[in-house]
C-alpha cells in the first residue's frame, strides 16, 4: 500500500488543503480580538498592542515553528505526535514516552474544546437580529447531529469544504480591509514595540497573552493533517491565510480604535465590523466554517487515537471504514467520547466568553512536547549542528512557556479541559507501561527445538485432528522464534494436532503505510512462520492478510500447498483454518509493589472495554480459539501455613 499524499500543486489540491487544514486557526478572528479587549476600556495600548502580539505570535508560532520547520517533520508524507515520535523514539532510550504522551492528551482535550468555542461564537451572532435568542440549545442541536453523521463519512460533503474556506476566508479580508481603509493607522500596529509596551508597561498585560495564544491554537491540528495535503500545499495556502486573519484582525482593531474609552459590553468585534445587510449571510458562512473546523478535529481525533492503538498507547476498539475513501475512519467509541465531551463543555460553560477562559490551556502543553521532540528530529534526524538547534528550540520554548504562564492563570476555569486530560493521560500510559511489564515476562524459544515433536503430532493419527491448518498470533519478531506459552498451548492437556502449523506475527513499522510480508518455511509443509509488517495508521485485517498470503503460496507453489488436502469438503467449500488466540489475566498468585499493582489492575481494567483480539485483528469471521491463561508477575512469597491437629 503506498502513501497517497499529493506532492503536486493543483487548483483542486489548494482547495482541499483550504478545507481541511485551516479550521480551527481559520475560525480564530471569532473570539481572539474580543477575549484580548474583554471588558477592559478600549484604549491605543491595548488594541496596538494586542494587535502587535497577534502578528508576531503568527510569526514565530504559525509560520516559522509548524510551517517552516515542524512541517519537514513528515514521516513518508504524514504529520502529527505520533509521526513524529515515531521518526525519533530510537533516539530517546525512553524519555520521550511522556512527552508523546502529553501532547496526544491535551491535542485530545482540545478537540473536545474547539468545536463547542468555534459553533457558539458563530451561532451567537444571532443575537444581533434576535436578542435573548437562547444560543445553547442551538449549538448542542448542530454539535449532534455533526457527531451523529460521522458514522455515514464525510466523503459526501467533503468536496464542499474548500470552496467554503475559500469563501470564509475571501469574507474575513474583504470586512477587515474595509475597517484598515478607513483607519489606515493600524497598520502601525505591527511594529513590535507595541507588543513589548503592552506586555511590559499594561497593567497586567502580560496575562492577556492568554488571549493573544488563541490566535495559534490551530497550528498542532495544522502538522497532525499533513498528511491529507502535502507541504507545498500547506505552505502555499498559508501565504493567503495569513494575509486573511491578519487583515481581519486589523480590521476589528481599526474598529475598536473608534470605540475608545468605551468597554465591548459584550458585543463581538468581529460582527461589528460586518455591514447590517450582511449580518445573515455572515452568520450563515460563519458557522459553515465552525462546523468545518469542528469536522477537522474530530477526524483528527480519529487518526489519533488509530495510531495510538498501533503504537499501543490506547486499548483496542472498533474502528470502522464509513467510505472508500483512503484514511477516513471512523472510531464509535471516541465519538461518543468527544460528542459528550462537546456537549458537557458548551453545557458548563454556557457561551463562548466563558470558554475563552479555559480555551489554550492544554494546547500549549501540546506545543511544548511537540517543540521538546522537533529538537531532536533537527538534531539527529536532519542533522542540524546542535549549536543552531540549541539557538533555535529555546526560542520558541520561552515563547511556549510565557502562554503556558498566561494560560495557567485561568487554570481554574479550565477544570472540565483538565479533568478530561487527566483521563486521556492515564489511560495512555496505564496501557503503554503496563504492556512493558507484560511484554517483559514473554519468553521466546527457537521453533526449531521442536520441530520433530510437532512433525510426530501431526502424524499421530492416535490424537484427534484439530484442524487442518492451526494459526498462532505471536508476537516474535524473529522469524525463528515463538513465545513458550504457544509451544505449551499444542503440547499440553489435549494436544493440538494439525496438518500445517502456522505462527503469524504483526510487526508494526515507524512508515504510516506499510504492508508486505516475508515467510519462512521450518518444516517442509509443516511449520511456517509468517511477519506481516504493517504501518501504523494501517488498520490489521489478519484473516484477510493470511490468506492472500496463502493463495499466493499456492499459485506460486512454494510449498506445496497446492497439492495437499485443505480441509474442505463436498459439504463445505471453504479451507479449514483455525486460530489460537492466547489472552493473559491477571493471577491471584500476585504480591504487588504499590506502582506495579496500580498499572496492572488499571490496565486489566481498561482492556475490558476494548476490543477482543479476534475482533482487533479481523478474525470476527473465522473459527477462533481463546485460550485464558494467568500472568504471574510477583508471586507469592513462601507461605507459611499450619496445621492443626486434633
Amino acid at each position: 500500500m503506498k502513501n497517497h499524499v499529493p506532492t503536486r500543486v493543483t487548483t483542486g489540491t489548494l482547495l482541499v488543503a483550504l478545507g481541511i487544514i485551516y479550521g480551527d486557526i481559520g475560525t480564530s478572528p471569532l473570539y481572539v480580538l474580543k477575549a484580548i479587549v474583554g471588558d477592559r476600556p478600549i484604549g491605543e495600548a491595548l488594541v496596538y498592542g494586542g494587535i502587535s502580539c497577534v502578528f508576531w505570535t503568527l510569526v514565530f508560532q504559525t509560520t516559522i515553528k509548524y510551517i517552516v520547520l515542524t512541517l519537514m517533520a513528515d514521516n513518508h508524507g504524514e504529520g502529527g505526535i505520533f509521526s513524529l515520535y515515531a521518526l525519533v523514539r530510537r533516539f530517546g532510550k525512553g524519555s520521550l514516552i511522556v512527552p508523546t504522551i502529553l501532547g496526544a492528551t491535551t491535542l485530545l482535550a482540545d478537540g473536545m474544546i474547539t468545536p463547542p468555542i468555534s459553533v457558539a461564537s458563530a451561532v451567537e451572532g444571532l443575537e444581533l437580529v434576535m436578542p435573548h435568542l437562547p444560543t445553547v440549545p442551538i449549538v448542542v442541536v448542530i454539535l449532534s447531529a455533526l457527531f451523529f453523521f460521522q458514522r455515514f463519512g464525510t466523503q459526501l460533503v467533503g468536496g464542499t469544504f474548500g470552496p467554503i474556506m475559500v469563501v470564509w476566508f475571501g469574507m474575513l479580508f474583504t470586512l477587515g480591509f474595509y475597517q484598515i481603509l478607513a483607519h489606515p493607522g493600524i497598520i502601525h500596529a505591527l511594529n513590535p514595540y507595541y507588543a513589548y509596551n503592552l506586555l511590559v508597561n499594561y497593567p497586567h498585560g502580560f496575562w492577556l497573552l492568554g488571549g493573544v495564544f488563541l490566535c495559534t491554537t490551530g497550528a498542532e491540528a495544522l502538522y497532525s493533517d499533513l498528511g491529507h495535503c502535502g507541504r507545498k500545499n500547506i505552505r502555499i495556502t498559508w501565504v493567503f491565510v495569513k494575509i486573511a486573519l491578519l487583515v481581519n484582525y486589523m480590521g476589528q482593531a481599526a474598529w475598536l480604535l473608534t470605540e475608545g474609552g468605551h468597554t465591548l459590553e459584550g458585543r463581538n468585534p468581529f460582527y461589528e465590523i460586518m455591514p447590517q445587510w450582511f449580518i445573515w449571510p455572515g452568520i450563515v458562512i460563519a458557522t459553515l466554517a465552525t462546523i468545518i473546523a469542528s469536522q477537522a478535529l474530530i477526524s483528527g481525533s480519529y487518526t489519533l487515537i488509530s495510531e495510538a492503538m498501533s503504537m499501543n498507547f490506547w486499548p483496542r476498539v472498533a474502528v470502522r471504514n464509513p467510505t472508500e475513501l483512503k484514511g477516513q475512519i471512523y472510531i464509535p467509541s471516541v465519538n461518543t467520547m468527544l460528542w459528550a465531551g462537546c456537549v458537557g463543555m458548551i453545557l458548563y460553560f454556557q457561551n463562548s466568553t466563558n470558554m475563552e477562559a479555559a480555551y489554550g490551556f492544554s494546547i500549549t502543553v501540546a506545543m511544548l512536547m511537540t517543540t521538546f521532540l522537533l529538537g531532536y528530529f533537527l538534531l539527529y534526524v536532519r542533522k542540524w549542528p546542535a549549536l543552531l538547534v540549541y539557538a533555535v528550540i529555546p526560542v520558541f520554548v520561552f515563547i511556549e512557556i510565557a502562554f503556558f504562564i498566561a494560560n495557567a492563570a485561568k487554570a481554574g476555569e479550565a477544570k472540565p479541559v483538565i479533568l478530561v486530560a487527566i483521563g486521556v493521560f492515564s489511560t495512555m500510559y496505564v496501557w503503554y507501561f503496563a504492556r512493558k511489564i507484560n511484554n517483559r515476562l514473554v519468553r521466546f524459544v527457537r521453533l526449531k527445538n521442536y520441530l520433530n515433536l510437532i512433525s510426530e503430532l501431526s502424524s499421530d493419527d492416535a490424537i484427534p485432528k484439530f484442524s487442518t491448518h492451526l494459526i498462532y498470533l505471536t508476537k516474535a519478531n524473529q522469524l525463528g522464534e515463538v513465545e513458550e506459552k504457544i509451544i505449551k498451548s499444542i503440547f499440553s492437556k489435549k494436544p493440538k494436532r494439525a496438518d500445517v502449523y502456522w505462527f503469524l506475527h504483526i510487526h508494526r513499522t515507524d512508515d504510516p503505510y506499510t504492508l508486505n510480508y516475508q515467510v519462512e518455511e521450518l518444516l517442509d509443509d509443516k511449520v511456517i512462520k509468517i511477519n506481516i509488517n504493517t504501518g501504523f495508521r494501517v488498520q490489521p485485517r489478519v484473516e484477510l492478510y493470511f490468506k492472500k498470503i496463502v493463495q499466493d503460496l499456492v499459485a506460486n507453489r512454494e510449498l506445496n500447498l497446492h497439492i495437499r488436502p485443505d480441509g474442505s469438503t463436498r459439504y463445505n467449500p471453504e479451507p479449514d483454518f483455525k486460530f489460537v488466540v492466547i489472552e493473559k489475566f491477571l493471577s491471584v498468585e500476585n504480591e504487588f509493589n504499590l506502582r506495579d499493582g496500580l498499572l496492572l489492575n488499571s490496565y486489566f481494567w481498561l482492556k475490558r472495554f476494548g476490543q477482543s483480539d479476534e475482533k482487533a485483528f479481523g478474525l470476527d469471521k473465522s473459527d477462533v480459539v481463546v485460550e485464558q491463561i494467568p500472568l504471574v508477575y510477583q508471586p507469592v512469597g513462601e507461605i507459611e501455613l499450619g496445621r492443626v491437629t486434633r
